[in-house]
């Protein structure tokens, strides 16, 4: 790993916090539009994502120095050194339909390992960032690190899906996911940006969320937040999150083995 303290670690959220609020305006001003490149049968970039993560990833390197791996183009490994990941736009589908609830999602990974996290809701006006260690500032005030609580007790955001769904978790595996989670608390929610869910997790808003997907660049900048937040990050089987997860449970402490025993139910039976 490279040899951060943690000023420099500071140093470059303060830099990366600078690059995102230029890049907020072009964010706002881009909502409804129209998609641009299809991505699979249920997803597409528009071209706010792919200038944005020009624009951001551009930036980055000649402050930082850092590389990036970004949703849209790739590049640089997330496994080995220093590398910021992004996704421009977090909830794409939200933010082409006029929805706010989209985000611009970023981390630095240290050899994979997630040491700083910063999501921006432009549309909101909401800006969370966290290095390793804590604590969570929203809109530059630090916030209490979580406390335990319970499911029935709390809200939990889930990642939308299509019943029909065969690849990866299947559609009626997380309908039965999902169900499950019901029955403890009735407050569900499936808002539509994976990223954005668990940034409000490490506020203490929801608590928790669980994504079925597998991208990095959805669950790294919520790692980071979370874990600082004093939560816990797991994948779906309970074993701690990495960059090659395949999908990624965040909660509160207390909130986060229950979510474990509805799921580990449902896969036993």
């Amino acid at each position: 790993m490279a040899a951060l303290d943690d000023k420099q670690l500071m140093e470059l959220v303060v830099v990366a916090s600078a690059i995102l609020d230029d890049a907020s305006s072009v964010f706002t001003s881009g909502r409804r539009a129209p998609q641009a490149v299809r991505k699979g049968d249920r997803d597409f970039a528009t071209e706010i994502d792919l200038s944005l993560e020009r624009e951001i990833t551009a930036a980055l390197i000649a402050q930082t120095g850092i590389g990036v791996h970004g949703e849209e183009f790739g590049g640089q490994s997330i496994s080995e050194g220093l590398v910021w990941v992004l996704d421009p736009v977090d909830g794409t589908l939200n933010y082409s339909a006029g929805l706010p609830y989209a985000a611009i999602l970023l981390a630095l990974l240290d050899d994979g390992i997630p040491v700083a996290g910063l999501t921006w809701l432009p549309i909101f006006g909401e800006r969370m960032t966290a290095t390793a260690g804590g604590p969570v500032l929203r809109n530059g005030l630090a916030l209490p690190a979580l406390s335990k609580r319970s499911l029935a007790n709390s809200i939990i955001g889930v990642g939308s899906f299509n019943l029909a769904s065969t690849r990866g978790f299947t559609g009626q595996y997380r309908l039965d996911v999902i169900g499950e989670i019901s029955r403890q608390s009735s407050r569900i929610r499936m808002l539509g940006a994976t990223g954005a869910d668990f940034a409000y997790v490490a506020t203490g808003a929801l608590g928790g969320a669980l994504s079925f997907g597998h991208h990095v660049w959805d669950h790294a900048a919520g790692a980071a937040l979370v874990a600082a937040a004093g939560g816990e990050v797991t994948d779906l089987s309970g074993r701690p999150w990495t960059v090659h997860s395949r999908s990624m449970l965040a909660a509160a402490p207390g909130v986060h083995a229950e979510l474990l025993d509805v799921i580990h139910s449902v896969t036993a039976a």
